[in-house]
C-alpha cells in the first residue's frame, strides 16, 4: 500500500514538470492552486496539509536540479521557475526500453521521428497522468529521479 503523500508528491511534480516543458524556454510562475486545486486557507490564514506538500513538492524539485526559480510568492506560487537543462534534456529523451509500460507504448506503424516522440519521458508522464494511473506515474517518476541522480 502506497501512503498517499508520495503519491500526491508524484503527481504535483509530474504536472509541475509537463506544465514547465509546455512553455519551456520561457519562465512561468507556478501556482500552487493550479498544481493540487483551488483551497481557502483557514481563519487564522494557514493553508492545509495538501497545499503545503504541493508547495514542498515544488521546493523540493528546486532544491534537486530539477528546476529553478527566482523567488516564492508567499505560501501560493514560486515565480520565474523554468527547467533545468538537465531535467529538460531527461523529459525530452526516450524512456529506457526496459522500462516500456505495455506492448502499445509505441505504435510501430508510424514514422520513427514520431516513435521517438512518444518515447520521450514527458510524454509517458503526460500519458500516466491522463489515464490516471498511480502505478505507471510512479514507475515513469522514479525513472526520472534515478535518471537525474545518475
Amino acid at each position: 500500500m502506497t501512503d498517499i503523500n508520495v503519491e500526491e508528491f508524484f503527481k504535483d511534480s509530474a504536472k509541475i514538470l509537463t506544465t514547465l516543458y509546455l512553455v519551456f524556454p520561457r519562465r512561468h510562475t507556478l501556482f500552487v492552486a493550479d498544481i493540487c486545486g483551488p483551497e481557502e486557507p483557514d481563519e487564522f490564514g494557514m493553508h492545509s496539509e495538501r497545499h503545503l506538500s504541493c508547495l514542498g513538492s515544488l521546493l523540493w524539485l528546486g532544491e534537486e536540479g530539477f528546476l529553478r526559480f527566482e523567488e516564492t510568492i508567499r505560501f501560493e506560487a514560486i515565480d520565474q521557475a523554468i527547467l533545468t537543462g538537465r531535467c529538460f534534456t531527461l523529459l525530452s529523451s526516450p524512456m529506457p526500453t526496459s522500462l516500456e509500460l505495455d506492448s502499445q507504448t509505441i505504435d510501430s506503424t508510424i514514422p520513427p521521428s514520431e516513435q521517438l516522440e512518444q518515447a520521450a519521458s514527458i510524454q509517458q508522464i503526460r500519458r500516466a497522468l491522463n489515464e490516471r494511473s498511480s502505478t505507471m506515474l510512479r514507475i515513469v517518476m522514479m525513472d526520472l529521479m534515478l535518471r537525474m541522480n545518475g
